[in-house]
């Protein structure tokens, strides 16, 4: 862990609203409420001596701290933070996530040769919150990451993930960064520009201290009067400047802080300010052993010589190493280099940083980063590619795609520079260029991916990658194009396996979805033959879908069986063939088989980490669904807790939209919250679907029809007209209408439910509807009776029967209208039996607004 120090001479002055506010938000984290506090200032004005303070109130306080340190290498090192951070923490506890035990130093755990960077990225950050969740549930939490405007892409992508996922663990996050590094273009900027919208986070912004906090301070330290006036002059609010300004008092006064800071290290014995000048090209830490092999000190001099500046107070250890008592200090050596010094010193830390790894002394993934960094501020490009091939590899197998493109196109710039670059890189060009390529999607960007590809020569493994990131980006028919190229050149093998299985994906939501079947058909075969467990099970996922689209439910099922039980080494692939079993059980209405596949699912997703994953995330809301449909609301809820309120993505807003069906249902107050934060991502057509038809329905529980007609419009025109979902909000609509109501409307929205039940994407035919579709279809109908004055009592019944499968809530809801209608009929009897069993079940699902005192009549919901 990055130690954080209190000294004599770095008391607290001048911060107490600042230090009231971080403790606010830890102590409402302690509650249950995860905060974020991001503190800024310039350098030097005092963010770690608050963050210190903040750590020392907080362990008094029972929690676990936790601080990890950026450094200036941090942008080619990731998760440099975290890694620092992790050394803190309980090491039983580390060691039940092996992703996570990656990060630390010694010997990492082997390490799959196919691991997918963002895929591994997803479980690392996955595994990271489940953690500080266990962690949080025995004591609350601080975590500290210093210095973010040095953080690596996937640190901040890191922080972004954690502050919109943290919601009720006991975790309080806390950044600093420097306000005065922050150049327009820095990456940290826009960062923060998002994170500051998000109510969790409570930014903080350090103001130089006023000229009597300045002058306490330096009478606290002992100063005398005439020295405080000039110092506090000089140092414009700065403490640390202030300070370093007292060390120097009597000397004469430096014209900047850089030679203040240079005029302390310049007392030093020449020994001393020889090492202070080699640990400065290592960094703001340097670790004790390589820095004494590079001064190349005996060690009793070596020694002598980091005692002294430890002394003076330049350095402090930390660790097996030291660190500079502050990163402005060694940023002012390490500038004062001259040219040829600061390349010798970098060529030495280059050749023992190469020796041990070679020797395997050094086996963190960080070692070939440094490498990098060192070989080519010495201007060894031949040394320098090789590493940052390797760091590159390294960075992708930990989890770190964006780490790992940088690395990959620094080794590819130097390519033409240097003699035999395929030896050293162990890769010709055109595979580095591959790997950066699927290095940028991993990372989220496709679209440079395929600008990437595109560049590349058309083999067939780029035209594979091609297709799959052109069909992610909607683009269909180039993605179709790009994978007969890629079958058309294949080889036999699993090259050509992987191929097809990819080209049968891009074409089974086209005009020529026909031809996916034989294509994955093909696709197995050759996947089977040579052993492509991936290809294998991403071809039998296609199958089923096609078989599924032509109406052969039991064949797609147990395609999807054999899919399951064919586990692959791609983890994204096994769960999508999971989630799609689970799915059509539960489309079929098999509820407890689809529990248990979902079960199986969910436990695979937390086991890997993949739990904030696509299909992790899918198999959450597909639990979520199962337990609503099979009325086991108590258990539905409990899901939903993890569904975030607090939303900042359509994705999140996505999951969070699904637990508006318990909760609109039960009439909770939560609803008001949960759609405020909603209605932003209403342009999004799944949000819309969900999120704005519940709250169609809200409307109607709370008698405004109108309202509910509102929503219902909205949905509509943003769905697509063959959209299924169109059916279960068009039956909204019509029940929003009274008897004798809007006979147009009811005309017009019930020819939309009957075109996207019977119609598929451009006018094909659709398969046909499963069994909830059918029930949401039968509803529209008989509401469409009931709006005309044409409903009979049997038209209920069949309603009733299409969601008797098991669908609770929906059975209680049709017999209110089979009562109406019952009533309508003369029926009293029957229509008493109907109204106890709806009231049973309302009252049993807790579910408030369905549960009337008597025999309702109204036309809507009340």
């Amino acid at each position: 862990m990055a130690a954080l120090r209190t000294t004599a001479e770095n008391e607290l002055v001048g911060r107490a609203a600042e230090l009231d506010r971080l403790l606010g938000v830890a102590r409402a984290a302690a509650a249950g409420s995860a905060g974020v506090a991001l503190v800024g200032g310039d350098a030097g004005i005092g963010k770690t001596r608050l963050v210190t303070e903040l750590a020392r109130r907080a362990a008094d306080e029972g929690f676990t701290v936790l601080v990890g340190q950026c450094a200036e290498l941090g942008d080619a090192v990731p998760y440099l933070p975290l890694a620092d951070a992790l050394r803190g923490a309980d090491p039983e506890l580390i060691a039940r996530w092996p992703i996570l035990r990656r990060l630390l130093p010694g010997t990492p755990p082997p390490l799959p040769k196919d691991d997918h960077g963002g895929l591994t990225q997803q479980r690392l950050f996955g595994s990271t919150l489940a953690m500080l969740a266990e962690l949080s549930a025995r004591q609350p939490v601080l975590l500290v990451f210093e210095d973010l405007h040095w953080a690596d892409r996937s640190s901040r992508d890191l922080l972004v993930f954690l502050t919109r996922m943290l919601q009720t663990e006991r975790v309080c996050l806390v950044g600093t960064y420097r306000t005065d590094d922050l150049h327009r273009r820095h990456p940290l900027r826009p960062l923060l520009a998002e994170l500051r919208r998000l109510p969790a986070v409570t930014p903080v912004e350090l103001r130089p201290l006023t000229s009597d906090e300045l002058a306490g301070h330096l009478a606290a330290l002992g100063t005398d009067a005439d020295a405080i006036g000039t110092i506090v002059r000089r140092a414009e609010g700065n403490p640390f400047y202030a300070e370093e300004l007292l060390a120097t008092y009597g000397e004469g006064l430096p014209e900047s802080l850089a030679e203040l800071l240079l005029a302390r290290a310049e007392r030093l014995s020449e020994p001393a300010q020889a090492v202070l000048r080699a640990a400065s090209v290592a960094g703001r830490h340097a670790g004790h052993e390589i820095l004494a092999r590079v001064c190349e000190l005996d060690e009793r001099d070596f020694d002598d010589a980091m005692r002294e500046i430890v002394s003076q107070g330049l350095m402090l250890r930390a660790g097996q190493g030291y660190a500079f008592r502050h990163a402005l200090l060694q940023e002012a050596v390490y500038t004062d280099l001259l040219p040829g010094e600061r390349t010798r010193l970098h060529t030495r830390f280059a050749a023992l940083l190469a020796d041990a790894a070679a020797a395997g002394l050094r086996e963190d993934d960080g070692t070939y980063a440094e490498l990098a960094h060192h070989a080519l501020a010495s201007h060894d490009l031949p040394r320098a590619l090789a590493a940052s091939a390797e760091a590159g590899r390294r960075a992708i197998r930990l989890g770190a795609p964006a780490e790992a493109r940088r690395h990959f196109e620094a080794a590819l710039s130097l390519w033409d520079r240097v003699p035999d670059p395929e030896r050293l890189a162990g890769d010709d060009h055109a595979g580095l260029a591959l790997r950066s390529a699927v290095a940028a999607a991993d990372s989220g960007d496709n679209h440079r991916a395929i600008a990437q590809l595109r560049r590349l020569p058309p083999t067939p493994e780029v035209n594979e990658r091609l297709a799959y990131y052109l069909y992610e980006t909607d683009a269909v028919a180039d993605s179709a194009r790009a994978g007969a190229a890629a079958v058309a050149a294949a080889p036999e093998g699993p090259q050509l396996a992987r191929a097809l299985a990819t080209y049968a994906r891009t074409l089974m939501w086209t005009p020529e979805q026909r031809e996916a079947r034989g294509i994955a058909a093909r696709a197995l075969a050759v996947a089977e033959a040579h052993g492509a467990l991936d290809a294998e099970v991403s071809a039998l996922v296609v199958l089923a879908a096609a078989a599924e689209a032509e109406g052969d439910f039991d064949g797609a099922e147990r395609l999807l069986e054999r899919a399951c039980a064919r586990r692959s080494p791609d983890l994204s692939v096994n769960l999508r063939a999971i989630f799609s079993l689970a799915r059509l059980r539960y489309e079929r209405g098999e509820l407890a088989a689809a529990a248990e596949t979902t079960d199986e699912g969910i436990r695979l997703s937390h086991e890997t980490g993949l739990r904030w994953s696509t299909y992790g995330t899918d198999l959450r809301f597909l639990r979520f669904l199962i337990h609503y449909v099979a009325g086991e609301w108590d258990l539905a809820q409990q899901v939903a807790a993890g569904f975030n309120i607090r939303v900042g993505t359509p994705a999140e807003a996505t999951l969070s939209s699904f637990a508006l069906f318990v909760e609109v249902a039960r009439g909770l107050p939560v609803v008001e919250e949960r759609l405020t934060w909603l209605r932003r991502f209403f342009d999004t057509p799944l949000v819309s679907y969900i999120a704005r038809g519940l709250e169609a329905e809200h409307a109607l529980w709370q008698g405004d029809p109108q309202a509910a007609l509102a929503h219902v419009r909205a949905v509509v025109e943003i769905l697509e007209p063959f959209d299924p979902a169109l059916i279960r909000i068009c039956a909204t609509g019509l029940a929003a209408l009274p008897p004798h109501g809007d006979p147009a409307l009811a005309d017009d929205l019930l020819a939309r439910a009957r075109y996207a039940a019977t119609t598929g994407p451009d006018s094909g035919t659709r398969r046909p509807l499963l069994l909830e579709g059918m029930a949401w279809l039968r509803r529209a109908e008989a509401e469409w009776h009931r709006v005309h004055g044409t409903a009979t009592s049997a038209m209920w019944r069949e309603v009733l029967a299409a969601f008797d499968y098991g669908f609770a809530y929906e059975v209680a809801r049709t017999r209110w209208r089979l009562v109406d209608a019952l009533l309508t009929e003369g029926d009293r009897k029957s229509a008493e039996r109907e109204w106890r069993q709806a009231m049973a079940t309302a009252e049993a699902l807790q579910a408030a607004p369905c549960a009337a005192p008597s025999p309702p009549r109204p036309s809507t919901p009340a």
